[in-house]
């Protein structure tokens, strides 16, 4: 087990990074495409579609990233175990992936071009982030992650049956997160220090996070218009549901803190 781990040199205790702030954002609260499919040749569908493909588009490009990120853990990882299993890991992102692609290509995309328009999306995060030991990068990849990830869960409501229950398919795959969960549960319980140098360093990655997601929405419309649209379906008895983004980011807060809850660890 690891001793001391230490802080990192730019910890904050605010849920929010230096970038964050939602009333940069703008979501609109009923668009005009609400309820409408794609692909039903109404003169909106052709928006819808292209608003699909970018979303499907970051889906695949974070699976990809995943696959780069499984891999290097393969090989950082202190056991033999632990490697083949992150191994394992690894090769499932690339068939999930994989899936995405074909979805794209599938409602008339160029996956290709879909992901290459977020080839550096986490740029910025890894960048703010490096982990110092093998905790904190387990921690980053169950809870900085796990942020993009439930911001695509939310934004796939605005697409069509098909391309959201694949999407949600495809982000539900829980594999790595139990191993991380079980690793980071074991080393907390058994080192008091270490539990609350963790609990830092996980607010420090999830205002990072939230601060990648809020530019997404800033340089992203499609993201904007598909969480919009996807609130809108989940309100009951067609009356507007609040799609702003204070709501979008006090969903993503909350399920930050469940995640640090499941480790024993203070959000």
């Amino acid at each position: 087990m690891c001793c001391h781990v230490p802080d990192p040199p730019h910890a904050r205790t605010s849920l929010r990074g230096p970038d964050y702030d939602p009333r940069m954002t703008t979501i609109p609260s009923r668009p005009e495409s609400a309820g409408r499919a794609v692909g039903h040749g109404d003169r909106n569908s052709a928006l819808e579609l292209a608003d699909a493909v970018e979303l499907l588009g970051l889906v695949a490009q974070l699976e990809h990233v995943a696959f780069g990120r499984l891999a290097a853990d393969a090989a950082l990882a202190p056991t033999i175990e632990q490697r083949l299993e992150l191994s394992r890991f690894a090769v499932g992102a690339v068939g999930r992936r994989d899936r995405i692609l074909a979805r794209i290509a599938d409602i008339g995309g160029d996956p290709v071009e879909a992901v290459r328009q977020y080839d550096h999306v986490l740029d910025d995060f890894d960048a703010r982030t490096p982990p110092s030991t093998w905790w904190e990068r387990l921690l980053k990849s169950y809870v900085g992650y796990g942020v993009a990830d439930d911001f695509c869960r939310l934004a796939a409501e605005g697409l069509d049956e098909e391309s959201r229950v694949i999407v949600l398919e495809v982000l539900d795959d829980a594999s790595h997160a139990e191993l991380a969960v079980a690793e980071l549960d074991a080393a907390g319980s058994a080192d008091g220090v270490l539990t609350a140098r963790l609990a830092l360093w996980g607010r420090r990655l999830v205002g990072e996070a939230l601060g990648v997601v809020q530019r997404l929405l800033v340089q992203r419309p499609a993201l904007v218009r598909l969480v919009a649209l996807g609130s809108s379906r989940a309100s009951a008895d067609d009356v507007p549901a609040d799609g702003s983004p204070t709501k979008l980011f006090g969903e993503l807060t909350a399920q930050h803190t469940r995640r640090m809850a499941r480790l024993g660890l203070t959000a």
